[in-house]
């Protein structure tokens, strides 16, 4: 596949798909890079998945607001600035904070926007079934530490 260059502006963003109340706005889908993917994630205070891995590295950056997060044996709060890297198949999550955060994520594969997409369209954002959401991550390559 040959990417081409583009440019979204915030007037151009999908709408964001609910993922059990954080919000994932799509950048970029690795359709349009030809490869890595793009997220915009807000969430509210206590927010965040369960430990997990799955076959792409990925990157956060915090934007606004702190973020706990945990990688392997390792745990340490991110506030503005602050960039964390999970190499693929590392187990990790993270929390929001008080007040909640925004960050910017980058993973190194396509996968985890049409796993953002199954999760907003099958999963209750109020009430999520625990077992829908692990048998949809498992159909994505993720796994989850229960």
């Amino acid at each position: 596949m040959n990417a081409k260059p583009f440019f979204v502006t915030r007037q151009q963003y999908d709408l964001p798909l609910n993922i059990v109340g954080e919000q994932v706005t799509v950048l970029a889908s690795g359709e349009k890079t030809g490869g890595y993917e793009i997220f915009l994630q807000e969430g509210p205070e206590g927010s965040g998945p369960p430990p997990h891995s799955h076959p792409w590295d990925e990157s956060f950056f915090v934007i606004k607001g702190e973020v706990e997060f945990s990688v392997g044996e390792e745990k340490t709060w991110g506030s503005a600035g602050t960039l964390v890297h999970i190499p693929a198949d590392t187990f990790h999550w993270f929390r929001f904070c008080e007040g909640g955060a925004t960050m910017l994520s980058i993973t190194s594969r396509l996968g985890a926007s049409k796993m953002f997409q199954d999760l907003h369209r099958e999963i209750s954002p109020t009430q999520p079934d625990l077992g829908k959401l692990i048998e949809i991550g498992t159909r994505h390559g993720l796994s989850v530490a229960c």
